[in-house]
């Protein structure tokens, strides 16, 4: 089974696919946003490109679990990802997942340069915590 994840953000939405075979992801080209607002025509390419059972959207929480200003609108992008392809669309808890795809990718800082990179680094780690989990 193949799953389509985003890390969602205002400027961009990192992208990943992950397969629940070897519970790995891997990073895509992210998606540039419009205050939170992608190109839902290149979502449906992507869509229709992979092939996804479901999608998985990072659900960005503070530290101590609470909502935070995003937190409303990455519910609302999810929301409407289901309601545009009617697919199945996981929210997973995605604190830390930008200092985890820091960690990974060796980039440091969030310069515009590398921001995609670590963008689609982070959605393969919420993909990924989502298979590892009991959920698939």
């Amino acid at each position: 089974m193949t799953y389509l994840g985003f890390d969602y953000g205002l400027k961009r939405i990192g992208v990943a696919t992950g397969q629940a075979l070897t519970g790995t992801a891997t990073p895509q080209t992210p998606l540039h946003a419009a205050n939170g607002h992608p190109d839902w025509d290149e979502v449906e390419r992507l869509i229709d490109q992979w092939q996804p059972e479901a999608l998985v959207v990072g659900l960005p929480l503070n530290m101590d679990g609470s909502d935070n200003p995003i937190t409303l609108r990455a519910r609302k992008f999810a929301k409407r990802l289901h309601g545009r392809f009617h697919l199945t669309c996981h929210l997973v808890d995605e604190r830390l997942s930008t200092r985890e795809a820091r960690e990974r990718t060796g980039l440091q800082g969030r310069s515009d340069r590398h921001a995609g990179t670590l963008d689609s680094a982070a959605a393969c780690i919420i993909v990924e915590q989502f298979l590892d989990s009991d959920r698939p």
